[in-house]
C-alpha cells in the first residue's frame, strides 16, 4: 500500500487525475471503476477539463460505478446514476451505453448483481478502482463487518451511514435503507486503486485501514493486501497516522526515482 500526503484537497484531486490520463494515455480503451459522493468531484472535474482541452479521451472507456441505493429510479437526484450522468458523464466524450451503474430499481435485486459481476468479468476487469472510505471503513457500501471475499451484492446500510447521507434527502422522501454494492474481493480484483481521502473527519478511518489490523469491522483494511493500492490524502486525513513524516520520506524517494527513470 502506497500512501501519498499532500498538502490539501485540490493537490489530492490533481494527484489522483494524473494517474487517470496516463493511464489513459498508455490504454485508451481502459476500463475504470467509478465512485459517487463529495470526494471524487475534484478529480472528476480535473478530468472533464484534460477532456474538453483534447489531452485525453473516454470514446474508447467502459466504467463500473461502485454502488447504488436501492428503489431509486436512475432519474431521481439522489440516485447515483442521475449523480455520475449530471457530475461526470455529460461532460466528456464517453459513450453513455459503456457506463454502468448497480441497477438499484431492477426487478429481481439478486440477479441484477450476478449480471455486474458478469458485466464486469465481460469487459476484461477493472483497471483502475477509484474509491472513497466512510468514517466507518467502508468502501462501496461495504459496510463493517462485510465479508472480505464478498462479491456485488444487496447490503443494508448501517445507522451512521445513513445518518451521514441524510442530508441529501428532503424530510418528506424515503431515505433508502438497502443499497447494491460492488462487493469487497470485486474490488480487490481492480489491477490498480486508487482511494482518496480529504478532511479531519476521514482520519481515524485512514488509520484503521493503513495501521490497524486486516478485519471486516474496517472494510478498507482488506486494501492491506492489494499488491497495487495508492492512498492519497490530504494532512488533515493523515493527521491520526502513527508516523505521517516516514509516507513523506517515502513518497520524496518514490518521485526522485520516478524522475531519474524519466530522464
Amino acid at each position: 500500500m502506497k500512501v501519498v500526503i499532500l498538502d490539501d484537497a485540490d493537490a489530492v484531486a490533481s494527484y489522483g487525475a494524473d494517474i487517470f490520463r496516463e493511464q489513459l494515455q498508455a490504454k485508451p480503451a481502459s476500463v475504470f471503476g467509478l465512485a459517487t459522493g463529495s470526494t471524487p468531484l475534484k478529480l472528476y472535474r480535473e478530468l472533464i477539463e484534460s477532456n474538453q482541452q483534447g489531452d485525453i479521451s473516454f470514446s474508447e472507456v467502459r466504467s463500473f460505478n461502485l454502488d447504488e441505493y436501492m428503489d431509486l429510479p436512475p432519474e431521481h437526484p439522489q440516485s447515483y446514476r442521475y449523480f455520475m450522468d449530471e457530475e461526470f458523464f455529460k461532460h466528456i466524450d464517453i459513450d453513455r451505453s459503456n457506463t454502468h451503474v448497480p441497477p438499484g430499481n431492477a426487478d429481481n435485486p439478486l440477479t441484477a448483481c450476478r449480471e455486474y459481476e458478469g458485466a464486469i468479468a465481460a469487459a476484461g476487469g477493472i483497471d483502475i478502482q477509484l474509491l472513497g472510505i466512510g468514517r466507518n471503513g467502508h468502501i462501496g457500501f461495504n459496510e463493517p463487518t462485510s465479508c472480505l471475499a464478498s462479491r456485488t451484492r444487496v447490503k443494508t446500510l448501517t445507522e451512521e451511514t445513513i445518518a451521514d447521507n441524510a442530508r441529501f434527502f428532503s424530510e418528506d422522501e424515503t431515505q433508502p435503507q438497502l443499497s447494491i454494492t460492488m462487493g469487497i474481493g470485486t474490488i480487490m480484483e481492480a489491477r490498480l486503486v486508487v482511494l482518496l481521502a480529504t478532511g479531519e473527519s476521514k482520519a481515524e478511518a485512514i488509520k484503521a485501514m493503513v495501521e490497524g489490523p486486516v478485519s471486516a469491522w474496517c472494510p478498507a483494511s482488506a486494501l492491506q493486501m492489494h499488491p497495487a493500492t495508492v492512498v492519497i490524502v490530504d494532512e488533515a486525513a493523515a493527521s491520526a497516522l502513527s508516523n505521517p513524516e516516514f509516507f513523506k520520506h517515502i513518497e520524496r524517494h518514490n518521485q526522485a526515482l520516478l524522475a531519474r527513470i524519466k530522464a
